[in-house]
């Protein structure tokens, strides 16, 4: 039974460029009626008219609304099936103010198009096989990616190579599954291509090159998402001063009166490659009685709740205080660095580190004079990134993925120790066949309920409930169920 995905023959248009003013906007076209719509509003500046411009061309022309010019504008052409979405597509590149982007988009929607929903095109990509789900997933990470290992994870896997790391190891799957196949269809005529116990081997050689894998999710889900990092101590003992050093400018406002800092302040910088979001807190001290501070130090406990990792900043040119002992006690189930400032002026605190919290490692820097910054920077990246991950490795960054390897890892083993244990092949065939299904799900040959693909401007749910879709299979754009 064949089903149509709803809207997939729609010609659709968007703006492909950032809302606000620019010095150029990008409203985009695809589908059937791509080419006659654009033929509609764009008047080129030679004879040649739309319908007969070559495919990959760029072309000159203006933007018309019943004969009135409204914009001077390129045309990109892009015939099926080499293309984005693998259908016809145009794009109208116009001056960027946010009045003319809307009237070109505007202009295509009136004449036959319609409004194309958040991450339509890459959903087009994915339905007419283009991109495979791990590939269209990536498309949104490339475009939040805030340091250079975030985007090389990114553009890694958009270029295939997580997608041809699954595959190489379901295709060591199939080859095992033939094996098995071949002595449950003759059975009768005894023949074993391959003695049962010995495919437990190959089965833990894929076992150990998915584990492998799953090891990197920590790590790539830190470069991918990265790290909630709260900077919390006493009043007055340097934090703003800290984020300020940290990011290279005067963000928090910075004077000697404690208490200076009331609310919560975020910058994100780039820590080796870790995406590091630094939230400047309140000062903490239990007695106030001052009310716009008491509600700072609630804020700070919610900063201090939510963060990955804890900057706790002492005075080190004086003797610890019962405040610090206090914050130790609030950090004691949190991942935290020590960070001794004012060094520049003494190491009074540093003996008395330790005592604070026994498992946090203690950094001495000076805020003030930007000193020890590097060495905290590498006590924060060590702290989180047990081991070096090698140029073309595969990451992985995305949760979807490392929860199908857990899954196609445990039915594996299952029928690595049937095959072991000397069981017949039905019993090895039937949790290798449950493997390989999870490893399909990573890249849509199989999507069973709602997968979520986040594309250009947002997230748009794909639904396929009691179906499956597969991207190799013809006619475009269709579900085989």
């Amino acid at each position: 039974m064949k089903i149509s995905v709803t809207g997939a023959f729609d010609t659709i248009a968007a703006v492909s460029t950032c809302l606000g003013e620019a010095g150029i906007g990008i409203v985009r076209l695809s589908g059937p009626e791509a080419f006659g719509i654009a033929a509609k509003i764009f008047v080129p500046s030679g004879k040649i008219q739309v319908n007969e411009f070559s495919s990959h061309t760029v072309h000159y022309g203006k933007i018309t609304d019943s004969g009135k010019t409204i914009d001077e504008a390129l045309l990109t052409v892009m015939k099926a099936p080499k293309s984005y979405t693998c259908e016809d597509m145009a794009e109208i590149s116009c001056h960027g103010g946010i009045y003319v982007v809307a009237r070109v988009l505007e202009l295509c929607i009136s004449n036959g198009a319609r409004s194309a929903e958040p991450g339509e095109f890459t959903k087009r990509a994915f339905i007419n096989g283009r991109l495979d789900l791990a590939q269209a997933e990536a498309v949104c990470d490339i475009i939040k990616a805030k340091t250079d290992v975030s985007l090389d994870c990114a553009v890694r896997q958009l270029s295939g190579g997580l997608s041809g790391f699954i595959n190489a190891a379901k295709s060591k799957l199939v080859d095992i599954m033939a094996t098995i196949e071949v002595g449950i269809d003759y059975a009768e005529d005894d023949i074993r291509p391959e003695p049962v116990a010995k495919l437990a081997g190959r089965l833990h050689s894929v076992e150990n090159e998915l584990k492998t894998a799953l090891d990197t999710f920590s790590a790539g889900k830190i470069f991918r998402e990265g790290l909630r990092t709260a900077i919390a101590g006493r009043p007055n003992v340097g934090k703003s001063s800290l984020l300020n050093a940290l990011i290279g400018e005067n963000r928090a406002i910075v004077t000697e009166v404690p208490g200076t800092t009331r609310d919560t302040i975020e910058e994100t910088i780039n820590v080796n490659g870790i995406p590091l979001v630094l939230i400047d807190t309140a000062g903490i001290r239990r007695h106030t009685q001052d009310p716009v501070e008491k509600i700072g130090i609630d804020r700070t406990r919610r900063a201090l709740d939510s963060a990955d990792l804890v900057l706790f900043v002492v005075d080190n040119s004086v003797e610890l205080e019962p405040g610090d002992f206090h914050i130790a006690e609030l950090l004691a189930s949190k991942k935290t660095i020590i960070v001794l400032n004012k060094s520049d002026l003494g190491s009074t605190a540093a003996a008395g580190a330790a005592k604070l919290k026994s498992d946090a490692q203690a950094v001495p820097v000076s805020a003030l004079k930007a000193t020890g910054l590097d060495a905290l920077r590498d006590v924060i990246f060590r702290s989180f990134i047990s081991r070096q991950l090698t140029v073309g490795s595969v990451i992985l960054t995305n949760i979807r993925h490392k929860t199908l390897i857990e899954k196609a890892l445990e039915h594996l083993g299952k029928s690595r120790e049937a095959a072991a244990a000397g069981l017949s092949e039905e019993f090895i065939a039937l949790d290798l066949r449950a493997a390989l299904d999870s490893l399909g799900d990573h890249l849509g040959h199989r999507v069973g309920g709602q997968v979520d693909l986040i594309g250009e401007t947002g997230g748009v749910r794909l639904k396929a409930q009691g179906a499956a879709l597969c991207t190799t299979q013809r006619p475009v754009g269709r579900m085989v169920e």
